[in-house]
This record gives structure tokens, sequence and C-alpha cells, in this order.
């Protein structure tokens, strides 16, 4: 049996984890762990380092148990150990049944506690050892997200990836220490403008935990389900929910593939270019999505940005003419391109260079289909597309019903290929 400790944010371990540290025969952790625990000389410490060599005398131990040689093995961790800590990787190891989990307050908890908010709504993310985009695109999306961070990818990273937004960072250090605690509420452009190594260093250890918080959203009503808010009930909502002009609105059914080809999801970056009213942007925000809307009218960002509120959804409006203002923008997962006029085959390449997964395109225009087509393909996609003709219910006098055709629109989309691994035969 492998007994794990969590130590929690600076609490005194309870009088059951005082028993297993006294019995032990074998205690694995991190050097402040073991220093502080004040261990007898006769027991066998293990530095947590690199796991795998932790892990393989954990697992020298354990078969000295099956010849009847028993060991009490003690791994300590910090905060909660089954909360994006060691738990899930002795485990996968080990087997759950041979561990007895003593579990402590986390880092996140105490970081919700110390912002006086609950967090049985927020999204936690973690940026240690993970790309940095994730994070970003959470904190975008969401109004309130916990981001456990790294090395590389701390507030003046977070902070520089979220200028544009309206959030606040809660950056929080050394939590449950009373003399190096420290916990700040900053802009992203400030946390952006910070040297935090040298602050980790003067608060006594790196930052462990920032909040992003939109404050407006932070407090929400009682929820059953914790976690990100649920995904909506239906999507591709008619034409009637969303402000638009003169019936310049991707229809339903187009809008019904154009999000099953996008795939929008937590923690995706989607572009809504020449996004009009923005239906296709507040759809994918509302499946969890960060999304950037382009629009070169100032009347039509102004209604994108009304359509976001209504939804209830956060939308970054960027005002200006595709290809020329996406150079600006992070790479996004997915892009759905809904205007371009004639300058839509270099739109189309250059969402295609930059895309991660995939891109759509909706054309009424028959003569533009040969150019989007050949530019996804120029860009290495594997193209497919539809012509969408739909006829309505629509009733007529007499209590009667007819038919009432829309206008047809071509739907192309090219899926980037999965990188093929060197060496890997095809």
């Amino acid at each position: 049996m492998i007994t794990v400790i969590g130590t929690g944010t600076g609490a005194p371990l309870t009088p059951d984890a005082k028993e297993a540290l006294a019995g032990a025969d074998v205690v694995v952790g991190a050097r402040r762990h073991l220093e502080a625990t004040g261990l007898p000389r006769t027991v066998e410490r293990i530095v947590l380092g690199p796991l795998a060599p932790a892990l393989d005398t954990i697992q020298e131990h354990l078969e000295k148990d099956e010849k009847d040689e028993e060991r009490r093995i003690v791994v300590l961790a910090s905060g909660d150990p089954g909360f994006f800590g060691i738990v899930r990787v002795l485990a996968q190891r080990f087997g759950a049944r041979r561990l007895d989990v003593r579990p402590g307050v986390s880092s996140v908890a105490t970081a919700f506690a110390r912002a006086g908010l609950s967090w049985d709504d927020a999204v936690v993310v973690s940026a240690h050892g993970r790309d940095l985009r994730t994070a970003l695109n959470v904190c975008r999306a969401h109004p309130k997200v916990a981001v456990l961070t790294g090395p590389g990818a701390g507030p003046a990273e977070l902070g520089a990836g979220l200028r544009s937004s309206r959030r606040v960072l809660v950056v929080a250090s050394a939590l449950g220490d009373p003399r190096r605690e420290r916990v700040e509420r900053v802009t992203p452009a400030e946390a952006a403008g910070r040297e935090w190594g040298a602050a980790g260093r003067e608060w006594g250890g790196a930052v462990s935990v920032v909040l992003c918080l939109d404050e407006k959203r932070a407090v929400a009503p009682l929820r059953t389900v914790a976690g990100p808010a649920p995904r909506p009930a239906g999507w591709a909502l008619d034409e009637e929910a969303f402000a638009h002009r003169d019936s310049m609105i991707t229809k339903f059914e187009v809008r019904a593939l154009a999000l099953a080809r996008l795939g929008p999801r937590l923690g995706d970056l989607v572009w809504d270019v020449g996004a009009g009213s923005g239906s296709v942007a507040v759809e994918c925000a509302r499946l969890g999505a960060a999304v950037t809307a382009v629009e070169k009218t100032p009347d039509g960002v102004e209604r994108i940005r009304a359509n976001a509120a209504a939804h209830g959804v956060d939308v970054q409006v960027v005002h200006g003419a595709a290809p020329t203002v996406l150079s600006d923008l992070d790479d996004p997962d997915a892009v759905f391109i809904g205007g371009g006029g004639h300058e839509l085959p270099a739109i189309v390449t250059a969402c295609a260079r930059r895309a991660r997964r995939t891109v759509v395109v909706a054309m009424a225009a028959l003569d533009r289909v040969p150019a989007a087509r050949e530019a996804l393909v120029g860009a290495g996609f594997a193209c497919d597309g539809v012509l969408l003709q739909s006829s309505r219910l629509a009733p007529l006098p007499g209590d009667v019903t007819r038919l009432a055709a829309t206008n047809p629109v071509f739907l192309l989309w090219g899926v980037r290929p999965p990188a093929r691994t060197e060496g890997v035969a095809p």
C-alpha cells in the first residue's frame, strides 16, 4: 500500500497524516516537504525530481512487499494530490487499489477563497508543462478560470495573450504560508509588464495559480453541475435570434453544417472572417470556444457585439479588412469564411496557412468556388464540399402550406491532414 498525503497549502498535517508518516519506512516527496516534516533519520528519503526514478524505486519496495518484507511507503505532495497531481501517475503505474490517498486543500480552492468567490462554476486549466494557448483560449471564452502556471506560462505570458480582453487577473503565490503568501489583482497589461520571476523569488516560490475573471459575470447563479456552463441544448438558431441587415446572415441550414465541420470546443480558437451579423461567431462561443470575429464595416462591428451580448458570450471583434488584419491575430484552430468578395482566394490562402485544423468557406457565387477550392488544396488541405439547397415550410391562405426555396449556398471545407511521424510507413 502507498499512502499519498496532500500537504494542502500550508495548513498543519492532520493527525492521521502524522501517524502515517511516523510509521513510514520510505517517504517520497519534494525536498521542501521532506525537510518540513521532521522525519526520523531511520526513514529512507526519496527526493522527487524526475518522476521515473522515484517510481522505479517505489516499484522495488512494492516487490519486496510481495516477498513478505513489508515496506510502509508514504508520498508527500502539494495541495490535493488527486487534482492535477501525482495520484494520476501512481494509479496508472501501480493501480488505484494500492493507493490510500489523504487529500489536502488544493491551491485552486485556496485562491478562490482568497478572492471571495465560489468555484463550482469555474474552469480549471493547467499550463504547467503544457501548451499555453489552451489556457489562453479558455480564459478568453469563460468568465471564471483558474490557471495552474509553470515556467514560460505565468502571469506575464497570460497577460500578454489577454491584453485585448476585459479580464482581471488574481495572481497568487505561496498560498497558505502566513509569511510569504501574496495575492494581487492586476490587469492583463499590468501582468504582461511585470517581471514575475523576481516576484516569485521575493514571495518565496514560483507563482502557482492565476485566476482570470470577467468581474461582471464572476458571480454566477446557483449551479447543479460543476464546471463550465452547460453547452446549449440546440444550435443553428433561427435567423430571428440575431440582429442582421437585409437578410445578410448565414442561414441556419448552412450554419448547422458549418458548425459540424468547424467542431468548436473548449480550448479552441475560432475565427469568423467577414462575420457580418456574427451568427457563426456567437454559435461557436455558445459551444465553448474562444472566438475572434473579423468585420470591415463599422455597423457590422456594432451588430456583432450586440448579438454576442444578447446571447451572453464573449466574442473579440476586430474591425478591419481581411486578409490584412489577420496577421495580428493568434493562430486559430478553425476558421469560418463567410465573406470576402474578390479577395476571397487571398483570404482563404491566408487562413489555411494559419489554421491548425480546418477552414470552412460559404459562398453564394458559383464562380468563386473553383478559386476557393484551389486555395484550400494548394495549402495542403483535404477538401470537400456540398451545394446546400433547402425549402422551408411556408403558410398559404386557406390554412395550407407551401415550400419556399432559400438561395443555394456552396459550402467548402478543408481539413489539415494529421502530421506524419518521421520514420513511420504510410
